[in-house]
């Protein structure tokens, strides 16, 4: 939003919300008509306005993904800060423009005579829409532009476009409506000059849209991918055509490079960046920032994949539910699975800052039902040992392992790669203390006794192990009395018979709480008494069937408000907020500990993890 909105802020479709979509239904309707029901529109109008405004939304994506993809652009990146949820929602109606551009377009050709019955393309008119562009367009673009930018209309207009100081390549068509129409009627000229001389065609309209498109997004794509030669080999180049770099110095400098796509009009009106070539040279030498913590996850269902911040970036910004739209995508995760099985590595899926370290998520390319199939365990150690060295190289000092990468079965929670590289820098944690003092820390202090299921896992051992020491009965649901009695060994003689071996899920119905580290079954759960709550720290999150009890959500923290460049949601975590075994990696790095944290739980650390995680600035989930 501008600083003080003026008049015509909002679009008159604002108010509906995803309903806007609506909007497009009577040119559908209509080129269903025509082109299946054996109707008629002069020129198949309708039938273009969709197909043109597809590929818009087509190309749209393309570049957003691909300025995202922060292994193929992240070492010539021209600014460095992240974007914030709050940009990320105040950009999400970017694709407000293409419905004004049809809908006007439309109007235009309905009402104003002689403009229809277009050939399907005429290049010497496309020849003729170019020179409108480069002439009238820019030179009326340029002084609007710069009108823009008096404070009067800044204020009210134009100050909501730079609110977006690191810009995205969709963040070129984010304005007020008052100011589309100023841009809608500049950039009518070239259509309405073309056909007056006689060059108009369908293909113009496509030819145009989507040039305008491919050259906003090079100016807002906040990477630089102009080789250095083009403009050695052809110096007049600089003046025909922006670089990313030479409009980003007007989103930091604002009051320089003002040109729509061709610096000359800067360089004739003397707004020109003094530091334009400087900077352009300097971020093609390339300079990529080493990361001091990386978060290696993998992923979860084939639908994660439109997950990932290059995926579907409105969809990433929102915990993950498979969306009836994207259920059409599905198809597409085939060969998506096909092609990481057989050439995938891991990969950098999203940076940000916390504090003082520069963090990164990378993604191992698998997917959850993998981890579980005998002859990918090898392969899948292989790619994470692969993470852990490459990490190591880069210069990374801490490590974490998510989900199933840490999993005790795959790799005894790290402990295969800490054995057999013995001479690592690079700290290997598998988080799992926090999850533990997260899950601790939800159970009232008073406590007299849980039902515990999983119970000789990782996590459900350290559960056990830290409430039998306090004095609380656990009820350990194993059917492997060896598995038990080596858990209760740990214990100290005076604390062995708080833990008592159970082998049904009857033996808890008269526990108010249960923590479930397996997953339960309707049919199981039906044994917990009227008012249970189901703490868990199974994946997936157990169905949540009893309506006369209460469920806990997975073991999760509220990041700290230090936490720059959080544009994502970690699969169905909400905004903000990150699982404990990641929380648990930063508190790991953020206190410079210098110790592994793979294999079984240090009970003994849990406290003090969690005391290290409140005092760096992490909060528990309400």
């Amino acid at each position: 939003m501008a600083t003080k909105p003026g008049a015509l802020t909002e679009y008159p479709w604002t108010s509906l919300g995803a309903w806007k979509y609506t909007l497009f239904l009577p040119f559908a309707a209509k080129a269903v008509q025509t082109n299946l029901l054996g109707g008629h529109e002069v020129d198949n109008w309708c039938f273009h306005m969709l197909l043109s405004s597809a590929l818009r939304y087509l190309h749209g994506q393309a570049w957003m993904s691909l300025s995202r993809c922060h292994w193929l652009t992240g070492k010539y990146r021209i600014q460095t800060k992240g974007i914030n949820f709050d940009q990320v929602d105040r950009e999400s109606n970017w694709d407000d423009y293409i419905l004004l551009h049809i809908i006007t377009a439309t109007l235009v050709h309905e009402i104003l005579p002689g403009f229809a019955n277009f050939p399907v393309w005429d290049l010497r008119g496309i020849a003729i829409l170019l020179l409108l562009h480069a002439g009238p367009t820019e030179f009326l673009y340029y002084w609007l532009h710069r009108a823009l930018h008096h404070h009067f209309l800044y204020n009210k207009y134009h100050s909501h476009h730079h609110a977006s100081f690191v810009t995205e390549p969709v963040s070129g068509s984010v304005h007020p409506f008052a100011e589309h129409l100023m841009y809608t009627a500049t950039f009518a000229l070239p259509f309405l000059g073309t056909w007056a001389l006689g060059g108009a065609s369908i293909g113009m309209f496509y030819f145009y849209w989507l040039f305008f498109d491919f050259m906003n997004a090079i100016g807002h794509c906040n990477f630089e991918f102009f080789p250095t030669w083009m403009f050695r080999v052809f110096p007049p180049l600089k003046y025909l055509v922006y670089t990313p770099t030479f409009h980003s110095l007007h989103h930091s400098h604002v009051h320089t490079n003002f040109a729509l796509f061709m610096p000359l009009y800067d360089y004739l009106g003397g707004t020109a960046d003094k530091v334009s070539d400087e900077l352009y040279e300097q971020v093609r030498e390339g300079k990529q920032e080493k990361p001091d913590f990386v978060f290696l996850a993998h992923g979860t269902e084939l639908l994660s994949t439109f997950h990932l911040p290059f995926g579907i970036p409105s969809f990433a910004a929102w915990p993950y539910a498979p969306k009836w739209f994207i259920w059409p995508l599905w198809p597409l995760t085939l060969p998506i699975l096909a092609i990481l099985w057989l050439f995938g590595k891991p990969f950098t899926s999203d940076t940000y800052k916390l504090k003082h370290l520069r963090t990164e998520t990378w993604v191992v390319p698998r997917f959850g039902f993998q981890y579980f199939l005998p002859f990918e365990k090898k392969r899948i150690n292989r790619l994470i040992e692969h993470a852990i060295l490459s990490a190591q190289k880069k210069g990374v000092r801490v490590i974490s392992l998510g989900a199933l990468n840490k999993n005790e079965s795959l790799n005894g929670g790290g402990t295969l790669f800490v054995q057999k590289h013995k001479d690592l820098r690079i700290r290997v944690v598998h988080g799992n203390t926090l999850t533990a003092a997260v899950i601790l820390n939800e159970i009232p202090k008073d406590v007299k006794e849980i039902f515990l299921t999983g119970a000789t896992s990782k996590l459900g051992r350290a559960i056990a192990l830290y409430f039998c020491h306090r004095g609380v009965r656990v009820l350990m649901l194993t059917t492997s009395r060896d598995r038990f009695e080596m858990i209760q060994s740990e214990l100290a003689p005076q604390h062995r018979e708080n833990m008592i071996q159970v082998t049904k899920y009857q033996a808890g119905q008269n526990c108010k709480r249960w923590v479930l580290g397996k997953w339960a079954t309707p049919s199981e759960q039906k044994w917990a008494p009227p008012g249970t709550h189901f703490h868990q720290f199974v994946v997936p999150p157990v169905m949540e069937c009893r309506k006369d009890c209460t469920y806990g959500k997975l073991s999760a923290m509220q990041v700290p408000k230090e936490m720059k460049g959080l544009r994502s949601c970690e699969m169905t975590m909400p905004r903000g907020v990150v699982h404990a075994c990641h929380a648990g990696g930063l508190v790991h790095a953020l206190e410079g500990w210098e110790f592994h944290e793979v294999g079984a739980i240090d009970v003994g650390r849990i406290d003090e993890t969690w005391a290290a995680a409140l005092k760096q600035g992490f909060k528990p989930v309400c």
